[in-house]
C-alpha cells in the first residue's frame, strides 16, 4: 500500500478540495491510501490586512509548499488561483483537477438591482476594477475572512463578490444572486481549478498524480499562467485571464488606480501553442494600457 500525505490549508474549502483529490487518487489506484496534513498559512493567520497589501498571490501557499519540501507531506493541494506564476524551487505542478465553474458571482443584490452608489465588498482589486468598468457609480469596501465570515458581511443594499467554485465546493450556491458573465468579470488566472504540486525528484508520486490530471483544465490553466508569467512576478496590477472549453481566451488588465483598463478576446485552435497565446495576450494588454488616454 502506498500512502500519499496531502498538505492543504485547514479552511473548510481547502479541506473539501483536498478530500476530493484524495478520493480521486484512491479511485485511480486501489493500492493508494491518503493522509491529510493541515497547515495554517500567512494569509489565514492575518485575516484583516487586504490581500494586495500582503503580497497578493502566494500568501496562501508558501507554508503548504514548505510542508512538501521538508518531507512532512508528499503533495500540496491549492486553489490554482492562489499560486504565483512561477513554480517554487523543488516543486512542480503534477496535476490539475477538472475545473469547476470559473465565474465570479454576486451575493446579495444582482448588478441591475444595485442602486446608484451601492456598496460592493471584495478583497480583489481585479473584481473592483472590472465592476467599475460597468458601474462606475458603485462604492467598494474591503472583504476578508473565510466563506461564512464573508457571507455575513453583505453590505445593506449591496453585494459581495465571490468565486462560484468556492460556493460549489461547499454546496452553498443557493446564496448566489447573479453569476457574472465572463465578459463582465474575467476570472483570476486558474480560478475554479485545483493545482497539485509534488517534489520534482519524487517520480513515483508524480506518476500517480498523472492519473488524475485533467488535460483540458491543464491546458486552460497553463495558458492563463503563461499570461500572468509574462507580466512578471512583480506585477501587482488588476489582471485576469480565462480560456474556456470552446477555445475562447479572455484577458483583462487595469492600471493601479482603475482609471484605465483593457479587455481582449481571442480564440485558440487545437493546434495552437496555448502558452504563446497567453504570452501574446499579456504583451498586447500591457502595450494597450501603456498608451495615453485619448
Amino acid at each position: 500500500m502506498t500512502t500519499i500525505r496531502i498538505a492543504t490549508r485547514s479552511s473548510a474549502q481547502a479541506r473539501t478540495q483536498a478530500e476530493a483529490v484524495g478520493a480521486l487518487l484512491m479511485a485511480a489506484r486501489d493500492d493508494v491510501a491518503v493522509e491529510y496534513v493541515f497547515v495554517d498559512t500567512h494569509g489565514d493567520l492575518n485575516a484583516t490586512t487586504p490581500l494586495h497589501l500582503m503580497g497578493g498571490q502566494g500568501v496562501f501557499v508558501k507554508e503548504v509548499q514548505r510542508a512538501v519540501l521538508e518531507n512532512h507531506a508528499d503533495i500540496a493541494v491549492h486553489s490554482a488561483k492562489d499560486l504565483p506564476s512561477q513554480n517554487a524551487d523543488g516543486l512542480v505542478i503534477s496535476a490539475i483537477g477538472e475545473r469547476r465553474t470559473p465565474n465570479d458571482a454576486l451575493v446579495g443584490k444582482r448588478l441591475e438591482e444595485l442602486a446608484v452608489g451601492a456598496t460592493i465588498a471584495t478583497g480583489s482589486v481585479r473584481r473592483r476594477a472590472q465592476l467599475m468598468r460597468v458601474r462606475p457609480d458603485l462604492q467598494f469596501v474591503d472583504l476578508r475572512g473565510n466563506i461564512q465570515t464573508r457571507l455575513s458581511k453583505i453590505p445593506d443594499g449591496g453585494a459581495i463578490v465571490m468565486a462560484v467554485a468556492a460556493l460549489e465546493i461547499l454546496d452553498m450556491t443557493s446564496h448566489i444572486a447573479e453569476v457574472l458573465d465572463l465578459d463582465v468579470a474575467v476570472p483570476m488566472v486558474g480560478q475554479g481549478s485545483v493545482a497539485i504540486e509534488a517534489r520534482t525528484d519524487d517520480s513515483e508520486t508524480r506518476a500517480i498524480l498523472a492519473l488524475i490530471d485533467h488535460a483540458a483544465s491543464r491546458r486552460a490553466v497553463e495558458t492563463e499562467r503563461a499570461f500572468l508569467a509574462e507580466l512578471g512576478a512583480g506585477c501587482s496590477l488588476p489582471v485576469g485571464a480565462h480560456l474556456s472549453n470552446d477555445g475562447v481566451f479572455r484577458a483583462f488588465m487595469a492600471n493601479d488606480d482603475f482609471s484605465d483598463s483593457v479587455q481582449i478576446v481571442g480564440s485558440i485552435g487545437d493546434s495552437d501553442d496555448n502558452r504563446v497565446v497567453g504570452i501574446t495576450a499579456a504583451i498586447e494588454c500591457r502595450a494597450r494600457l501603456a498608451k495615453p488616454l485619448q
